[in-house]
């Protein structure tokens, strides 16, 4: 290992005290991207990819587009979903599958997304809300499917 001189010495120290300084400064002129909240409550948005909590969409008939096949159930690898479905018979004498009950555990989610990847119909999708904490676990299972819903057609 060479040895430097006094001068050397301080001369690298300066480098290296201006490679820093040359950081902070940028960072310093960066524009902030700090949320305010929870004071900005009503405006803030989450960005694209964000992941939620798992819904069901229903349009303004009540209707949603799972027909409980239960793919999304399987395909979740900690059991977060309980799809409860039943067969029926059609006015022309056919068996059909119909959604019941469909349940999710957002307590105990991933948000890894397999479910939604798995949904052959996209009946299912992560929405933008990230305000879940409460202080009771069993408030943490939701059933998503609404009440006299039904498929769409």
């Amino acid at each position: 290992m060479e040895d430097k001189s006094y001068v050397g010495g301080i001369v690298d120290g300066l480098k290296s005290l201006g490679t820093g300084l040359k950081t902070t400064m940028r960072e310093f002129f960066t524009p902030k991207i700090t949320e305010q909240y929870p004071e900005n409550r009503d405006t803030n948005q989450m960005f694209e990819r964000f992941r939620g909590s798992l819904t069901m969409p229903h349009n303004e008939n009540n209707e949603h587009k799972c027909v409980g096949c239960g793919l999304c159930q399987m395909a979740c690898p900690n059991g977060t979903i309980n799809v409860t479905s039943e067969f029926y018979e059609t006015p022309d004498g056919k068996k059909k599958k119909r959604l019941v009950k469909y349940e999710y555990n957002l307590g105990s989610c991933m948000f890894c997304q397999l479910c939604t990847r798995a949904c052959p119909h996209g009946a299912i999708t992560f929405d933008q809300s990230y305000e879940n904490a409460v202080f009771d676990r069993a408030k943490l299972i939701l059933t998503l499917n609404h009440e006299g819903s039904k498929v769409q057609e």
